[in-house]
Formats: structure tokens, sequence, C-alpha cells
């Protein structure tokens, strides 16, 4: 069996399954990872959704910011925004199916070998303290109140973790690192303001995965969420986000002791500055 772990999708159906054919993907045979991100911005948002819950245990997916949007759209907020592109989701037959479907995916998935999220960690979490907080966060989020959770989901505070957190305050933290984090101080202050590639940023802020002695750095993990940062191999991590919507690509990469990517170019589809919860 291969697993192949690809990146942002954002609504690109026609991409995903280009790509789904360049590396001979078999439902019956192989695994796909998803690392978030599968709707919006994009043009097809509604038949991505249905094909990817179409392939059952063939597929594993992780919730990405735009996805856990359109959730809280659909349950909460009534109405999507102005740049979204989730009418068609919001408007079909089965969006009730779709989006308890959605509601029920998890925030952060392993095998023995490799750990895939969609954005981040915070330098204090180890492994057992990330699957204890997706875990948590995702009973939120399936339980009869998960209304309330999505009501309460945005902010951008707590930025730093700490172990005294109110539950409220600790899964915003844990939803913004899953879904959201790209840059953090030494100390793992949080700041989702800059969204430009490693060499951009203020000078007192780092990428999430250079902080120094981050008690994540024996996963090995996957993210997406960083199109400006496009595909990265270092120590562990794997940033699979390479652009697709903006005129990039659409990445797979077949998970082994040697990783393999494989990606297909795409046109763009949108402006990457014009969005800000990106």
């Amino acid at each position: 069996m291969a697993i192949y772990a690809i990146g942002d999708v954002q609504g690109c159906y026609d991409e995903l399954r280009r790509l789904l054919d360049l590396i001979k993907f078999d439902p019956g045979h192989d695994q796909l990872w998803l690392a978030g991100d599968l709707v919006n911005r994009g043009p097809k948002s509604l038949e991505t959704l249905r094909f990817v819950k179409g392939l059952g245990a063939a597929a594993v997916t992780v919730l990405g910011n735009h996805d856990l949007h359109l959730i809280a759209t659909a349950v909460s907020l009534s109405k999507a925004g102005k740049k979204d592109t989730l009418a068609a989701v919001l408007g079909a037959e089965d969006c009730d199916e779709l989006i308890h479907w959605l509601r029920h995916q998890r925030l952060f998935y392993h095998n023995d070998d490799f750990c895939m999220l969609h954005a981040g960690l915070p330098p204090q979490w180890d492994f057992e303290t990330t699957l204890r907080m997706a875990r948590e966060t995702e009973q939120a989020m399936q339980s009869p109140d998960h209304e309330r959770f999505f009501r309460s989901m945005y902010g951008n505070k707590p930025v730093v973790w700490r172990d005294d957190l109110l539950k409220t305050e600790k899964l915003r933290f844990a939803i913004n690192c899953f879904s959201r984090l790209r840059y953090c101080t030494v100390d793992g202050v949080m700041d989702f303001g800059p969204k430009g590639a490693p060499g951009t940023q203020p000078h007192h802020l780092m990428p999430w995965f250079e902080v120094p002695g981050r008690k994540s750095l024996d996963m090995r993990i996957i993210f997406g969420h960083w199109s400006t940062l496009g595909y990265f191999d270092g120590y562990n991590c794997y940033s699979i986000d390479t652009g697709c919507l903006w005129g990039g690509q659409l990445t797979a990469l077949q998970l082994a002791d040697e990783p393999k990517r494989f990606s297909i170019d795409c046109q763009s589809a949108q402006n990457p500055q014009a969005f800000a919860w990106r």
C-alpha cells in the first residue's frame, strides 16, 4: 500500500483529479492523507468534498482554517463572507451530511512513522500534549453543543500556551495552532500577521518549526497552510502547500523512508495577497 499526503486543495477539484491520475492512485490499495483546506477560494469546493467523502477509509483528512470556517458558517454564522466561494456547498441538498462528515474529521493524524496537521505546533507541545489537545478540541467540534464551540472559535488570543488556561482558551489556542500558525517568538508567542515566506517576517519572529528546542522535534510532521513557504523538506518537517490556488502547484508526497514528491502545475484562481484569514 502506498500513502500519499496532498497539500491544500481549496476547491481545485480538477487539479486534484489530475494529480491522482499522475500518481496512479488506487483507492482499493492506496491511501490519501489530505493536509486540510479542502474548500474555499477555488471553484469546486462541493465536488471536492463529495469526492473525498466518497473515498471512505481510503482518505484521511485533517481540518484547515477554511474547512473550519465552512463548518462555522453552516452551523452558527448563517452566511458566508463576501470573498468565500462556499455558496454551492451551503446550498447543496446534501449540505448537512457534508458538514456533519467534515465536523467529524481530525485536527491531527498519525501513524507509526508520520504525523499530519494543517498549520503548526507551539514549541511547548510534545506528541502527548498535541494528541490530547487535538482530541479535546475534536470532541468539542463533534459534541451536541458544537454550535457554541464554533461561535467562540474565532480570535487571536491567547497567543502563548499555559497549562492554567481556561478550557475555552485552550480550545481556541489549539484551533489556532492546528489551523493558522506560521510564525511565533522563541518563547512560543504566536503572531498571525505575517504570511510571507521566511525572511520577510519581523526579526523577533521565526517559523514555528525553527524554534530551538521545540518539544515536537522528534515527530515527522507533514503540514500545509503556507503557500508562500512552498515545498519544504527540513528536519522532520515537510511543507506541502505549493500554492495550487495561486497558480503554483498541487503536490503529493509519497510517504516512505525517503519521501518522494509529485507535483502538477496549476492555473491561478486568486491573488495570494488578497485575503486575511489564510
